[in-house]
């Protein structure tokens, strides 16, 4: 099971941080209290949803909706860091916002899609934006509140002049559905994937109980069996028709180790991985 972080700012409405490190995480489940933007300045970022995922690069930066989600981070090289930059807002700042800049808003609405994150590729502007937050941060320097808000204030009004179709989205920015709907959505997203069960749970924030049930009502059957068979016949299909070997295959359908996803084919198909591919 992968660890667990609540992330939010450290006053009520904003905080602006550097967040470093060389030992990224694989996977962690995050419980965002408020909405963030992320600005990568080296190394990768994947975020998971219930029935979504996006990934970052640092030539892009990302709003997230709060909410659960699992986040994982990869650096560039070997002895390289992962470096970010962390802006946590209260969705009270962005109301305020739309109601002071009503006029320059309303010009640009247009229907919007129901995501919980919007990705955003750097021009020029926005790269000497994350750098002038990059140096605020410069060794233990916190930015004074009254200039986190200015900073955000900056942003926001340049997204909404140069990205309106994308500042609209932010308005509407949540991943509400029905139950029944979101853990359709988190099994169907993420059945090609090594999550478990319990980190499926989590994404629609439920217990894993409430979770089980759900979706023993859903599909008929329970979760682990059912995504074990959808796994092993994506196993079968790369085994026969890609004419790839178990060896190339287990990790990449969740497996720590070869002899574990051979046990596992056997008790769906009832032989081998080898002896599946000889077989007519």
């Amino acid at each position: 099971m992968s660890p667990s972080k609540t992330l939010k700012s450290d006053n009520e409405n904003i905080s602006i941080l550097r967040y470093r490190t060389n030992k990224p995480a694989a996977r962690t489940k995050i419980m965002l209290q408020q909405n963030l933007f992320t600005f990568l300045l080296k190394g990768e970022k994947t975020v998971h949803f219930a029935g979504t995922q996006v990934s970052i690069k640092p030539h892009q930066f990302v709003m997230l909706a709060a909410g659960n989600c699992l986040m994982s981070e990869k650096i560039a090289a070997k002895d390289a860091d992962y470096h970010s930059i962390l802006i946590f807002f209260d969705s009270k700042l962005l109301s305020d916002f739309y109601t002071r800049h009503f006029s320059l808003l309303a010009k640009q609405a247009k229907q919007s899609d129901n995501h919980p994150f919007l990705l955003f590729e750097k021009d020029e502007f926005l790269v000497n934006f994350t750098r002038s937050l990059d140096c605020m941060l410069t060794g233990d320097n916190s930015i004074h509140p009254h200039l986190q808000k200015v900073k955000l204030e900056e942003l926001f009004l340049y997204l909404a002049i140069h990205y309106p179709e994308q500042i609209q989205q932010i308005r509407n920015m949540s991943y509400e559905a029905n139950e029944d709907l979101i853990v359709r959505q988190a099994v169907t997203s993420h059945i090609d994937s090594n999550i478990t069960v319990e980190e499926l749970a989590f994404l629609c924030n439920m217990s894993l109980s409430s979770f089980k049930r759900k979706f023993a009502r859903i599909y008929g059957n329970s979760p682990n069996k059912w995504l074990l068979e959808k796994r092993m016949e994506r196993a079968a299909k790369m085994l026969r028709q890609d004419n790839r070997k178990a060896s190339e295959i287990y990790y990449e359908l969740g497996y720590e180790n070869l002899s574990s996803f051979i046990q596992s084919f056997k008790q769906i198909y009832g032989l081998t991985p080898k002896q599946y591919q000889l077989s007519d």
